[in-house]
């Protein structure tokens, strides 16, 4: 097999430029489907809150509203969406102006964070039409994305703290917060179709479901080496579903009680995994 090294200066130099002119197609066609995707987004949102059509919490019947389950977090809870649709669109901007051109990280999260945002709109679209199992189909498909996205940024640290908070900031409490949601969603699907084991049956499935929710907190800082946005992200939802069952309805002291530990176990995972992490750089937010 020849190598490039072995061919004379004209055939390496073709070689290189032709190596170079692809990679900057594709990185071209990524930064017009994470934009396109964007917009998508963007639209879905409109959707989800009541513009051009129904609210998120008033569509699937009721179901997604904050005092529906035992495990829908409270209203103010949602307002992180906005911290995570202002990171998508810097995001955007970055993929175009930003070193995302001079990063391998950059081009191995572009197609996956324009993935995302794509799911993120159908997840709205389709609580729009009450089709509310397949809402948990699109969700558990977004976790799984987003998590094999924040995974390639943790493989390589950043080019600074603009794209540390920019970047691993909004994908990490993007994931944190997903994964809440998906605990939330699948509450709901199970109650919008009538599933129940009673009160005292249900808050034991919920308790169980927020264990859950910290082990899978607990594996997410072990395996992307203790990120803060994720962790922040996930004790946020964990807290405002304690504050729903202390406050909002429907009540309930045990399920307060497990969401609040639940939070506390991610966080102090967070930490000790933080600490041991011997490849993260000194002040990464992700």
């Amino acid at each position: 097999m020849v190598k490039q090294e072995d061919l004379p200066p004209p055939y390496s130099q073709s070689m290189d430029q032709g190596v170079q002119s692809r990679m900057t197609t594709g990185l071209l066609g990524q930064r017009i489907f994470v934009t396109i995707s964007l917009l998508v987004c963007v639209v879905g949102t409109l959707f989800g809150i009541g513009v051009l059509g129904k609210r998120v919490e008033e569509s699937s019947g009721g179901a997604l509203a904050a005092d529906a389950t035992l495990l829908a977090p409270a209203g103010p809870a949602f307002s992180i969406w906005s911290v995570i649709y202002l990171g998508l669109a810097a995001y955007t901007i970055w993929q175009w102006f930003g070193v995302a051109d001079r990063s391998l990280r950059e081009r191995r999260t572009g197609w996956l964070a324009g993935v995302s945002m794509l799911l993120n709109a159908a997840w709205l679209l389709v609580t729009q039409q009450g089709w509310i199992w397949l809402s948990v189909l699109v969700i558990f498909a977004l976790v799984v994305v987003l998590g094999m996205l924040v995974r390639n940024l943790a493989d390589s640290p950043g080019h600074g703290p603009a794209e540390r908070i920019v970047v691993d900031g909004t994908f990490g409490l993007y994931l944190g917060w997903v994964t809440v949601a998906t605990c939330a969603n699948v509450s709901a699907a199970g109650a919008a179709s009538g599933i129940s084991l009673g009160a005292s049956g249900d808050q034991v499935i919920a308790v169980v479901v927020l264990l859950v929710a910290a082990a899978i907190g607990v594996v997410l800082a072990v395996r992307l080496g203790g990120r803060i946005a994720v962790a922040a992200a996930l004790a946020w939802g964990l807290a405002w579903i304690a504050v729903g069952r202390l406050a909002d309805g429907p009540l309930s002291v045990p399920v307060a009680a497990a969401a609040v530990v639940a939070a506390l176990i991610v966080i102090a995972a967070t930490l000790v995994a933080r600490m041991r992490s011997t490849t993260r750089p000194v002040g990464a937010v992700g």
